[in-house]
């Protein structure tokens, strides 16, 4: 399950001043995220469609990363 990271934030480039409101308005907890992510499935619970950009990095991120670990794997 795809995990959403500050990282992610980052490279979608969303203001880090903004977000932490927004997780509160949300009943979401910040330093749980900032200390391991959250599910994906618990961002789009929130109906707000400014999550997707995230989602799209946070999925882009995992893939590259399994990406890199199948040519590890081949010993590439």
């Amino acid at each position: 399950m795809t995990r959403v990271t500050i990282q992610d934030l980052r490279a979608a480039r969303y203001c880090l001043a903004g977000v932490r409101p927004w997780f509160r308005r949300h009943g979401l907890d910040w330093q749980a995220f900032l200390d391991g992510g959250i599910d994906v499935e618990t961002l789009r619970s929130t109906g707000d469609a400014l999550v997707e950009p995230v989602i799209m990095q946070a999925e882009a991120r995992e893939a590259a990363q399994e990406m890199s670990n199948a040519e590890a794997d081949d010993g590439r």
